[in-house]
């Protein structure tokens, strides 16, 4: 059955932060495995007959309070807004945008796996951002083919970020599960449009609204604030005490996006607890989206592949979701995990993917992020829409440490044969 983070069940402070941990590499194998052989991902005949590495499932549903996903409580979540590890240092510039169409990336979904064996990943969170652009999307397929000299030009990023337990932005005790906890740092101001990005340009009139980039200054002007700036700039001028700090600026603490994806906790179980002849009635009364739908949608999918190796491949993709059918994620990030591929096109070889670019060793497999995902965003299912069939993210194996806040780490995209 599904298990939840429960943080009223812990003792012990260090196992209670212990008990977010959602998975790591098994020590004594990382120097062994060091170099990864992407080569065995091609081969789909026999990879599910080895020995496999547990699998940690991730689900969505709606946080039961409005705490719960606030960064000082170290969520997993998708959608909405990212909740920033280092709430300073954030990533800036070029990192920030799609490098195929120069909109700001839209948050998709956040991790948090720290790593047990290494005093600088007692915290560690994983950020994916993408644009919503289909048309980027087919176009970044081609860029993660190119070799890394060529420095690909992406629409997927993701970011990986850690922490020691002893840090400038939390407390070194494990947060109270009553809403109470606080962090110990105010972060960067965010842009008033998204709340993702470092809000780094002001409102020239206002000086309030704050913005990631200049588009969405833009945006946010044509939306509402070219009204609320001037609202705002008579109140500045109002002789009663507050009104400044009234309703006017209260609205501006609000993501004014309209078109965010909707915000959900993710919540972990463990594919070994899920029992194919679990009565539909237990496993999904309380779900988000019925079990007829679910399977209607993931059964569409089936006329996107081709030939005999595609539909192979989807038989045995499918046969492992049914075992869950509402999971987005599927977490194993120990030496040996294998991947869960849709399609047999389009997987990559050893020489597609790059070395850690901050200390030159061998990334691993960490998660992958499914198809279902796009469902609970209610993205339609037309022509133009954002699809894919998974997105599978690596990280450095090390997990090294760097002077950037945020690392940049990979992340290979797989569509759908007649997507491409």
């Amino acid at each position: 059955m599904l298990q939840e983070l429960d943080m009223d069940a812990r003792g012990d402070p260090i196992d209670e932060l212990n008990g977010l941990r959602i998975s790591s590499l098994d020590e004594e194998d990382e120097e062994e495995n060091a170099n990864v052989d992407m080569n065995n991902y091609e081969d789909a005949d026999d990879e599910y007959d080895e020995i496999e590495e547990p699998v940690t499932l991730g689900f969505v549903e709606k946080p039961k309070s409005h705490w719960a996903l606030l960064r000082q409580y170290f969520p997993s979540k998708a959608g909405g807004f990212p909740a920033w590890l280092d709430p300073v240092n954030l990533p800036s510039g070029k990192s920030c945008i799609c490098d195929i169409c120069g909109e700001p990336l839209q948050f998709l979904l956040q991790v948090y796996a720290p790593i047990s064996e290494k005093e600088s990943t007692f915290h560690r969170t994983l950020y994916v951002f993408m644009c919503p652009s289909m048309t980027c999307l087919l176009r970044d397929q081609h860029e993660q083919w190119k070799r890394r000299s060529e420095k690909p030009s992406r629409s997927v990023k993701v970011f990986r970020c850690q922490l020691y337990r002893i840090n400038p932005f939390y407390s070194s005790e494990p947060p109270r599960d009553d809403g109470t906890a606080k962090p110990s740092t105010t972060g960067a101001p965010l842009c008033t449009w998204c709340g993702t990005w470092k809000g780094g340009k002001v409102c020239s009139r206002c000086r309030t609204a704050r913005y990631c980039s200049d588009k969405h200054q833009a945006a946010h002007w044509r939306s509402s604030h070219k009204l609320e700036c001037a609202q705002i700039a008579v109140a500045s001028q109002s002789s009663e005490p507050g009104l400044q700090n009234g309703v006017f600026l209260e609205g501006m603490q609000k993501v004014a996006s309209k078109s965010m994806w909707p915000e959900f906790e993710i919540i972990i179980g463990y594919e070994c607890d899920f029992d194919e002849e679990v009565s539909e009635a237990d496993d999904h009364a309380n779900s988000l989206v019925s079990r007829e739908r679910m399977d209607e949608t993931i059964n569409s999918l089936m006329d996107n592949f081709e030939g005999d190796d595609e539909k192979k491949s989807w038989a045995v993709f499918q046969e492992r979701i049914a075992k869950a059918p509402e999971q987005v994620l599927r977490y194993c990030r120990n030496a040996g995990s294998q991947l869960l591929w849709p399609a047999s096109s389009g997987r990559p070889c050893e020489a597609d993917i790059p070395k850690c670019s901050y200390c030159g060793g061998a990334v691993c497999f960490e998660f992958q992020i499914l198809p279902q995902l796009l469902y609970y965003f209610q993205v339609n299912n037309d022509v133009n829409s954002l699809d894919w069939a998974t997105i599978i993210v690596y990280s450095c194996a090390a997990s090294c440490e760097a002077s950037l806040s945020y690392k940049e780490e990979f992340a290979w995209v797989q569509l759908s044969s007649q997507s491409i």
